[in-house]
């Protein structure tokens, strides 16, 4: 049992045969994940890093049986490849690309909730399942098998906490990176959820940013279900002035609510282990491990 993605996940690459695509396909494959081929058009019927290329979405998912696929597509038609992976059929899709226009966000996000598909990201660097699949970008290595999940807005604090976790003689069940954009597929909340109800975890990081209420919603979750399983949580950009965009789309300081101490707040009321450096969360995750 693992979340999202496991070794038996059937991977299909959009925009496969691209810079980007090709690179990190490439260690996707070298990391164990099952690619069973890619998309891009016009390039059907040929072969690449040794797997087949398809035209379109469903002509892959016809032939291979795909059920993730992972997109590498420019911003302009990321959100079409969103929409053509939901309607093949595909279960879970998740989006790397950056920049996507927020009304073509708007349109794919109302048109995959009527296809009952997860969709992570976009502007993220994806989903890992130690020693089953990598389907993303972050550096594999980093991450070894264990029970802690983690579920973070920031790529780079994926990595940092996973670090953490695995120097604090732990390691990681599943780590999803939700995405830093205005508008993503799966909230803080959700992503949460889907680490509460999985057996192989037994706690969870939780990593957000100023900007926006994902965190303090998951936080009021986690305590309204009774604090199922210790949360280690950590908000980045508490220096971050009001209304200037730091980094990511979707963290600027839009109302008092959105400030990193404003959400620090609310998830120690809601009992989470909230702390103030990345530094910390290996050696808290740990002590509080310790107590249960």
């Amino acid at each position: 049992m693992s979340v999202l993605v496991n070794k038996n996940s059937r991977v299909i690459v959009q925009g496969f045969t691209g810079s980007e695509g090709s690179f990190h396909a490439g260690q996707m494959i070298e990391y164990g994940t099952n690619v069973v081929g890619g998309v891009t058009p016009g390039k059907g019927g040929t072969e690449h890093l040794g797997r087949p290329v398809f035209n379109t979405v469903k002509e892959a998912v016809d032939k291979t049986g795909a059920d993730v696929s992972i997109i590498f597509v420019p911003p302009a038609f990321a959100a079409d490849a969103i929409m053509e992976a939901a309607e093949a059929g595909i279960k879970v899709v998740i989006a790397i690309t950056e920049g996507i226009p927020v009304k073509d966000m708007m349109t794919a996000k109302k048109y995959i909730q009527q296809k009952n598909v997860t969709l992570i990201g976009p502007n993220c660097p994806g989903v890992i399942t130690p020693g089953e699949a990598k389907v993303g970008i972050m550096p594999g290595f980093v991450f070894k098998q264990g029970r802690i999940g983690i579920v973070s807005k920031s790529g780079t604090l994926t990595y940092e906490a996973a670090d953490q976790i695995v120097k604090a003689g732990l390691g990681i069940s599943t780590a999803i990176g939700i995405g830093g954009d205005p508008i993503i597929g799966t909230p803080t909340k959700d992503a949460v959820e889907l680490l509460m109800n999985d057996p192989d975890t037994d706690a969870i990081v939780m990593i957000g940013e100023i900007g926006g209420n994902y965190e303090p919603v998951a936080a009021r979750w986690i305590k309204e279900t009774g604090n199922k399983k210790p949360v280690v949580g950590f908000i980045a950009g508490q220096t971050a002035p009001p209304g200037r965009r730091m980094g990511h789309a979707g963290a600027i300081i839009g109302g008092a609510d959105d400030t990193a101490e404003a959400k620090m707040k609310i998830m120690k009321e809601c009992g989470l282990h909230v702390v103030a450096s990345p530094a910390e969360i290996g050696e808290t995750m740990l002590k509080v491990l310790s107590k249960k």
